[in-house]
């Protein structure tokens, strides 16, 4: 089992264990991790039902945290627009965690992890990850780096650009 936080994009894997648990635990491990990266508790935790338990919503309740998902009880049945959309916009950005899975299974072979040990197997995950990161990094870098070329490009920069006193060469 594994528990990864996406943060902008960048995922960060917070525990791997093969024996069970009950992954509800780890909802505060994480929330802590993140202010650790970032300095603030977040305002929204968009996470699985199973970390939806009555401890966690008290504790999320108290320090402002909103934690995604139907609130326990009935139904409501004249459920507002505005809740709606909030629950439909949680699901889009939760799908960010699923979709990493999906990357590292798709493109980067972690669906066949065959290390010998326990050991192994989770530094081969964590590297995993590494991957994921760095890749993401080079997709920034390189959008950058053509917003910058398309900005230059659009002020004509390159036109001039080898020519002596702007005069174009001459084919003889």
């Amino acid at each position: 089992m594994m528990s990864i936080s996406v943060i902008d994009g960048y995922s960060y894997l917070d525990r791997v264990q093969f024996d069970s648990y009950n992954e509800s635990e780890d909802l505060w491990s994480q929330i802590e991790a993140y202010k650790l990266r970032t300095g603030h508790y977040p305002e929204a935790v968009l996470a699985d039902q199973i970390y939806r338990t009555k401890e966690n919503r008290r504790k999320c309740a108290e320090l402002g945290i909103r934690l995604s998902g139907p609130k326990l009880g009935r139904k409501q049945v004249n459920q507002e627009k505005a809740e709606r959309k909030i629950a439909q916009m949680d699901s889009r950005k939760r799908n960010a965690v699923e979709g990493k899975f999906g990357e590292g299974k798709r493109f980067y072979g972690m669906d066949c992890i065959k290390g010998k040990t326990e050991h192994t197997c989770k530094v081969m995950i964590a590297l995993y990850f590494v991957v994921l990161n760095l890749a993401k990094r080079l997709r920034d870098f390189l959008s950058q780096f053509l917003d910058w070329i398309l900005i230059l490009c659009k002020f004509n920069i390159f036109i001039n650009f080898g020519r002596k006193n702007g005069a174009i060469p001459q084919l003889a």
